[in-house]
């Protein structure tokens, strides 16, 4: 039975690894097709592009969405719209929610399945299977969520660093002549990073008919900060009362350092109260071990002789 359980694990992570590569995959073989179906288009049927999609391509796609259908049912909180609105704040646009939910559903099924199969085998101890059954697959459920959590924290800290200075080009853009759509585009032109790819979702949002005011009010919900709220209602009154832009850019970028600034003189004076708890725990035990040691001893010695 022992020897079993390494060929188990084996063989589970391999189809898991399988899974996920073919889940993930699915969209770009999907997007093939239709790019394949509009370059034959005209005596083209429905049929014909059924047969024209793989095997595996005609099986991934109801096993995604019943896994997808799965992990969405166990946990009931998370709701589809809400999770692609995640994915893109978190920089995962490419992601579809469908896929990322099987993925987890997947984990959930492989976890689940090892724990049930190593209790049958007698390979773990009941217990221990049980909880891995359980606990695994409940929490294979539970940390996708909480990594993408902090994928879009950190993504959010490194816009925030970045503002200042993408807004600086910005407004030298401006003055300089250019457009608010035309800066933008320099700033793609020129700039890496979240905060532009945020604004390239901007101008691909303009592009295909959507409001300035409404492009910017999204921009400012996905990322929910007060910086980027802040901003997106100064440009939209700068274009509603007719301010120029550059100086309203200007205005935002210094304010956004200077908050930046108190942030971290506030954490700075944080940091003595934070180092007081290990310095007690850990430091002064060691001093005290240190100086009152040789006393502790010289005492001992002095009564043991008396």
């Amino acid at each position: 039975m022992n020897a079993l359980l390494p060929a188990l694990v084996a063989l589970l992570t391999g189809l898991t690894a399988h899974r996920l590569l073919t889940i993930f995959s699915y969209r770009r073989a999907q997007v093939a097709a239709s790019l394949e179906r509009a370059g034959r288009y005209g005596g083209f049927g429905l049929r014909d592009g059924e047969v024209s999609l793989g095997v595996g391509d005609r099986l991934v796609g109801p096993s995604t969405r019943r896994l997808a259908g799965l992990a969405l049912r166990l946990t009931p909180k998370s709701s589809v719209p809400a999770l692609r609105d995640r994915l893109r704040a978190a920089g995962l646009g490419q992601v579809t929610p469908t896929s990322f939910l099987a993925a987890k559903g997947a984990f959930a099924g492989v976890l689940f399945l090892f724990g049930v199969l190593a209790l049958v085998l007698g390979a773990l101890p009941p217990f221990v299977a049980v909880v891995v059954a359980v606990g695994g697959g409940y929490a294979a459920l539970l940390l996708p969520d909480y990594w993408l959590t902090l994928r879009f924290r950190a993504r959010k800290e490194e816009m925030l660093v970045q503002m200042p200075d993408v807004l600086d080009l910005m407004t030298v853009s401006v003055e300089a002549g250019l457009g608010f759509d035309a800066a933008l585009l320099r700033i793609a032109e020129r700039m890496q990073g979240p905060l532009v790819e945020e604004f390239q979702l901007v101008m691909h949002e303009m592009r295909i008919g959507e409001t300035r005011a409404k492009a910017l009010r999204s921009f400012a919900e996905r990322i929910d900060e007060p910086e980027t709220t802040t901003l997106a209602r100064a440009i939209t009154q700068a274009d509603q009362l007719g301010i120029p832009v550059g100086r309203i850019l200007r205005v935002q970028a210094k304010e956004i350092r200077q908050r930046r600034e108190m942030a971290a003189e506030e954490k700075a004076m944080k940091a003595p109260v934070k180092m007081l708890i290990p310095t007690a725990l850990f430091i002064f035990p060691a001093m005290f071990v240190v100086v009152l040691g040789p006393a502790a001893l010289s005492l001992l010695k002095t009564f043991s002789e008396v």
